[in-house]
Formats: structure tokens, sequence, C-alpha cells
């Protein structure tokens, strides 16, 4: 499982389960947000990581769904 903004990483490294990240220095929040939009915007790509870890594994997966 990996949280990044790099793609490119996570094919090199043949990462199954891969949720893209919002920046390299914020890659769970955005600080331009207002508080409580960063936390839902948090909370989000937590939700979407826990729900890739549930998956089994087999063909690359990201966190919209898509199968490669």
């Amino acid at each position: 499982m990996l949280i990044s903004n790099l793609r490119s990483v996570a094919e090199y490294m043949h990462v199954h389960r891969f949720v893209p990240g919002v920046a390299i220095p914020h890659l769970l929040g955005n600080p331009a947000l207002p508080p409580e939009e960063e936390r839902l915007l948090r909370l989000e790509l937590v939700a979407q990581a826990l729900e890739l870890l549930e998956t089994p594994v087999g063909s690359r997966q990201e966190a919209d769904g898509r199968r490669q």
C-alpha cells in the first residue's frame, strides 16, 4: 500500500495498491483549505486507502478502483 503523488514511483516499485496523494509536501492534506475541509480531505484519502487494503491482491489497483 502506498500513498504518494508520484505514480511513477509506485509503478517502478510494483505497488499493488496505490492512493494518489495531494502534493509532495502535503500527501494527506492541503494547507490552503480551511481546517474542516482539510480534515474531510484527509478522512477521504484514508478511507480510500483502507478500502484498498480490504481488496484481494492481484492486479494493480488505484484508489478510484481502476484495475491495471
